[in-house]
């Protein structure tokens, strides 16, 4: 194995930290290996079509029809607009790709990679208002509190690395617009950076928002710049709760394993086509109250869209509440590091306490802890980026 490759599996396993890992290097090349990472990583995991998560390697039709939501999307069109109006023709050779790009699927939850689009460091105060529109007219206030709070801490991160802001920063999140902003034509956007990622995807007046990156490390900051800003505390303790509110027959079906020792989430960057069978607890099982905790976790992260949005998207979720399932790694107290994956035919969320990576000089080497929190809602079956929706309208109007 070269060098290169091996340190390219020890960033993805979370055992080498890409500080480390640039360590004693000039800051000017982290532009080269950037674009050797990523040159890496898309020849070795962007080849072939994509599927979509499934359970068993097959799509499971006609989940996602195209249909009317009543949704209205002028807001969402028109911050697009203005946003896109901001940009300097230099700009938009970088950001704007047509809609079946493969640019949708050329994102990682990494802080070295060659990223594509406008940069918040790279805009001015005007096009950052807009940018802040276009969330603004997506994202519900949770989300685009959380949406903030994670770019500060990476601000934070970049503190706690000897100020390492040629890596970390609250700016080093790009903006990318995948087709054509339009009532009637399929479009969206796309925000890439390290521990966020959001993809925005919009058809007609039917939206999807995943494949959606949640995260931090710091998962809290004790200090610097944003002191006091801290994420997902009630994801992971309502995730608990749900946990505990089981019996032990459910609690032993659910606990795939009691003892966390390592990285368990299996849905981010490049895992488009991964294969998941359904485990743990069966949903349909759960009394009227479990369900309601386990519902009210699955708000946390759909909420995170505009509210119209996201009561579209829990009415598709609780259509298929009963083919939902409940998996857990880790102990079950107050204090514990664990992972939870909430699995359906229309949705998969994962949250994941991991190891040390951009804090290694902080925290031991490969033991997951609390500081360090990774989160995905997926649409399987082959809808993520809405790609189902596009081939549907692709069928009913050749382009």
């Amino acid at each position: 194995m070269s060098l290169l490759r091996l340190a390219l599996y020890l960033l993805l396993a979370g055992l080498l930290a890409p500080a480390a890992f640039a360590q004693g290097r000039d800051p000017k090349q982290f532009p080269e290996l950037s674009r050797t990472i990523s040159a890496q990583m898309e020849a070795t995991n962007l080849n072939g079509e994509y599927k979509g998560v499934t359970t068993n390697g097959e799509i499971v039709d006609g989940l996602f029809p195209l249909r009317s939501t009543g949704i209205d999307t002028k807001p969402l069109i028109s911050a697009a607009d203005t946003f896109i109006a901001t940009l300097t023709d230099a700009q938009k050779q970088d950001t704007l790709y047509p809609i079946d790009n493969l640019e949708w699927r050329r994102w990682a939850n990494m802080s070295i990679y060659k990223r594509h689009g406008v940069s918040f460091d790279d805009m001015s105060d005007a096009q950052k208002t807009a940018a802040w529109d276009l969330l603004d007219s997506a994202l519900s206030n949770k989300g685009v509190t959380l949406a903030r709070d994670i770019m500060h801490l990476n601000e934070t991160l970049g503190e706690l690395t000897n100020n390492n802001f040629v890596e970390f920063g609250e700016g080093k999140y790009w903006l990318t617009f995948m087709g054509t902003p339009s009532a009637s034509e399929p479009w969206g956007w796309q925000l890439d950076g390290h521990h966020l990622i959001i993809n925005f995807f919009v058809q007609g007046d039917q939206i999807v928002m995943t494949p959606a990156f949640w995260g931090s490390e710091p998962a809290v900051a004790t200090g610097g710049k944003y002191a006091g800003t801290r994420i997902m505390d009630d994801e992971q303790t309502k995730g608990l709760a749900l946990i505990n509110a089981l019996d032990a027959q459910q609690q032993k079906a659910a606990i795939l394993f009691t003892s966390k020792t390592g990285n368990n989430i299996m849905t981010e960057a490049w895992s488009d086509n991964v294969v998941i069978d359904y485990a743990g607890a069966p949903v349909a099982g759960f009394n009227a109250e479990q369900k309601a905790l386990l519902m009210d976790v699955i708000g946390l992260y759909i909420g995170n869209m505009e509210a119209p949005l996201a009561e579209d998207k829990m009415k598709e979720i609780t259509a298929y509440l009963d083919q939902t399932h409940f998996a857990w790694i880790g102990e079950t107290k107050e204090d514990s590091v664990f992972y939870y994956r909430i699995q359906s035919p229309v949705l998969v969320i994962e949250f994941d306490h991991q190891a040390p990576v951009g804090l290694t000089h902080m925290y031991p080497r490969g033991v997951p802890y609390r500081e360090h929190v990774h989160s995905m809602v997926r649409t399987p079956n082959g809808n993520d980026y809405g790609k189902d929706l596009l081939r549907q309208h692709y069928s009913n109007h050749p382009h």
